[in-house]
């Protein structure tokens, strides 16, 4: 086998490696799982990273086994939260788990047959047909509450300021402990992946799956890669507008595209190890290709790039970097009225805007009209009279004179125009 371990390292994956994994992953395909949180029905850029890990556990010829938690999602992983989190109903509950199966389909094929397929599972589906009872005579008698009360994630609740920790996430880790065992004896799964703020609760997986067999079947490994962050300390997938997502219902591909446009140079150089599979010979040679020009942002480009064809696709990102163009761009007309409604909202987001009456418009405007009585974008006729003789203004990217009439056959998408004065200077009309 490939070494993954060293792979994972130079990209700067990993955090904590529990003794033999390395060695293990060396030996033979092993089957290793990741879970993912259901509290939303799509999943942010937060959960690339361990996404990525199963698609390199796949690629170097390990088995990914992506767990979707139906049933931890019922109580609520408290690590890193200071307060108890609100529960989730049934229904969402259930609609959350169906929409992150869809997202991570995107990424592994778990129809395929090989013998180091990916593999889908959820939690509910095991937890569902065990009692209370049961439980805590099977399991919870495997681990002592001192070796529960020395995680950190109880610890800091504990000691910390607020109500304290409830029994129901308590006993969090000894759930997801117990998932690694059933993934172990159902799977042969061998191996745990997560965020490093997880390592307790891997680790107590690691020590049920010892407890509960004997020999060479009580074998069990652990690992974390490091949380994200950036450069300036502050949180890593965030926007302006909250969560960057990874479902384009939730963040447009235009805005994905440009979250990663936007990346500083430091992050970028971090980033295009973590987020994309270009090996490293390409990607340090991408790095100092940037630093000689930086202004031209290769690397952030290709970040850019890579992560929408990764999470969307090269159809997407075409189109992505047409809405980047419109603004910074060359674009024409036939360029805007390609974009969809949302697209063309958010490429102009924060610009001025005016609504014009479709009757207006059905009967044809002059453009003196347009610029100055119906929008405002000009103070009076003669100022927009001066700029369209010195030709500086332009309807949806191409240049007019003052005989121009706007009407209908100039609309995008059936219902805006953009007016354009000089190269900045941007007005949007919606049709009403």
């Amino acid at each position: 086998m490939k070494n993954i371990i060293t792979e994972l390292q130079w990209r700067g994956l990993v955090h904590d490696i529990m003794p033999g994994t390395e060695e293990q992953l060396l030996k033979e395909m092993t089957a290793t799982y990741i879970g993912f949180d259901p509290t939303s029905d799509s999943l942010h850029i937060g959960s690339l990273v361990p996404i990525i890990l199963l698609v390199h556990l796949k690629n170097f010829g390990h088995k990914p086994i992506a767990l979707v938690g139906g049933a931890t999602g019922m109580i609520g992983d408290p690590s890193g939260k200071s307060d108890e989190r609100n529960l989730l109903d049934e229904a969402t509950l259930n609609h959350n788990v169906e929409g992150i199966k869809g997202v991570l389909s995107r990424f592994l094929d778990f129809n395929a047959t090989e013998a180091n397929g990916a593999v889908l599972v959820n939690n509910y589906d095991w937890m569902k047909e065990l009692s209370f009872i049961n439980f805590a005579r099977d399991v919870g008698k495997r681990i002592t509450v001192n070796y529960m009360m020395a995680k950190d994630s109880v610890k800091k609740r504990l000691s910390g300021e607020g109500e304290g920790m409830s029994f129901t996430e308590f006993t969090y880790q000894l759930i997801q402990g117990y998932d690694f065992y059933h993934l172990h004896k159902e799977y042969n799964c061998l191996l745990q992946m997560g965020g490093s703020d997880q390592w307790g609760n891997i680790t107590t997986g690691t020590e049920l799956v010892r407890r509960m067999n004997v020999g060479e079947e009580a074998k069990a490994y652990a690992m974390t890669c490091p949380l994200i962050t950036k450069a300036d300390g502050s949180k890593f997938g965030k926007s302006e507008g909250g969560n960057v997502w990874l479902t384009a219902d939730k963040t447009s591909v235009y805005k994905f595209y440009q979250f990663w446009l936007n990346t500083t140079d430091v992050d970028a150089e971090k980033y295009i190890k973590i987020f994309t599979f270009l090996d490293q010979e390409t990607i340090e040679s991408l790095i100092e290709s940037h630093k000689e020009a930086p202004h031209q942002r290769a690397l952030q480009r290709k970040l850019a790039e890579e992560l929408t064809v990764f999470v969307h696709s090269k159809e997407e990102l075409e189109k992505a970097i047409k809405a980047s163009n419109i603004l910074f761009g060359n674009a024409t007309a036939d360029d805007l009225k390609e974009l969809d409604e949302a697209t063309f909202l958010e490429v102009f987001d924060g610009v001025p805007q005016a609504e014009i009456a479709r009757a207006d418009i059905e009967a044809g405007i002059e453009i003196i009209s347009v610029l100055n009585e119906k929008t405002g974008f000009f103070k009076s006729n003669g100022e927009a009279r001066r700029a369209l003789t010195a030709n500086s203004i332009a309807v949806n990217k191409e240049k007019v004179k003052e005989d121009f009439i706007l009407s209908e056959k100039d609309l995008i998408n059936n219902q805006f125009v953009l007016l354009q004065s000089g190269k900045k200077n941007y007005f949007v009309v919606r049709i009403v």
